[in-house]
């Protein structure tokens, strides 16, 4: 006969409380990093007086700070990640997201990082159509150039202010190559957290992409999802924001990371 917390087939049952915990955790997001009491209630459903209980005791116990009547994911909270990323293989947590994105848009996704003044891919996960814009692990391009070098640009302003006092690239008639337009483009992805570029270093292909960041709230690098322009109208593109978004914060929240205040 199974007693205490054990089940009849031996295994331990999950305590309900920590299911509530999670999900008041996972309320909070990369778009949405401070929250009201109602707003918390509101994503996850529970009823006021638990929110108000588990929130009081997350607060006690450094897993929420509080400003005012707002909070957000407490700095004891990134210690604890950073601890748990320390040896953690970065690509092993990007490349899985990666194919989950590809399946869920149909298009190649792929991870970018910063090297010198340049983007450099370091993850794909390939569309399985036919039609494709191809792109290689170890792929080189301009970083001034398509929607994963805007991101890279849009929270690095020191990077942004060197390649934008030199000479701009044009790969393409769309290419945007008016420093005074770029600037702007930088601004208005950092302030919208994602970019969407067409035909910019390819004609004839899109692209869109999201940050993700370390726990230090430093930039890591940029989730991009690419492919023809045929089947990725900007239209398109502007329905996969979302989708693109919860996968970077995926990625993100697997690496203990967390988005700058």
């Amino acid at each position: 006969m199974a007693t205490g917390g054990d089940s009849a087939g031996g295994a331990q049952r999950p305590l309900l409380v920590l299911g509530k915990i999670a999900e008041i955790l996972n309320a909070f997001t990369l778009r949405q990093p401070s929250l009201t009491l109602r707003e918390i209630q509101q994503a996850t459903g529970l009823p006021q007086s638990t929110v108000q209980r588990l929130v009081t005791n997350l607060v006690a116990h450094g897993f929420l700070d509080r400003a005012d009547d707002r909070f957000r994911l407490g700095v004891q909270m990134a210690y604890w990640g950073a601890a748990a990323g320390k040896d953690l293989d970065v690509l092993g947590v990007v490349n899985p997201v990666l194919k989950d994105l590809r399946d869920a848009t149909g298009e190649t996704a792929c991870f970018f990082r910063v090297e010198g003044e340049h983007r450099v891919c370091v993850a794909v996960a390939e569309t399985h159509h036919a039609l494709r814009r191809t792109m290689s692990v170890g792929d080189i391009a301009p970083i001034t150039v398509g929607s994963s070098g805007r991101v890279l640009l849009a929270w690095n302003p020191g990077l942004a202010e060197r390649v934008l006092d030199a000479e701009l690239p044009r790969l393409t008639e769309s290419t945007v190559t008016d420093r005074d337009e770029l600037h702007r483009l930088i601004r208005q992805t950092a302030a919208e957290g994602y970019a969407i570029t067409v035909g910019e270093r390819v004609d004839g292909a899109s692209g869109l992409a999201a940050p993700v960041f370390d726990s230090a709230a430093d930039l890591l690098g940029a989730v991009m999802v690419h492919g023809p322009t045929l089947r990725m109208p900007y239209e398109k593109c502007v329905e996969w924001v979302d989708v693109l978004v919860e996968h970077a914060e995926r990625i993100t929240r697997a690496l203990g990371g967390r988005h700058p205040s």
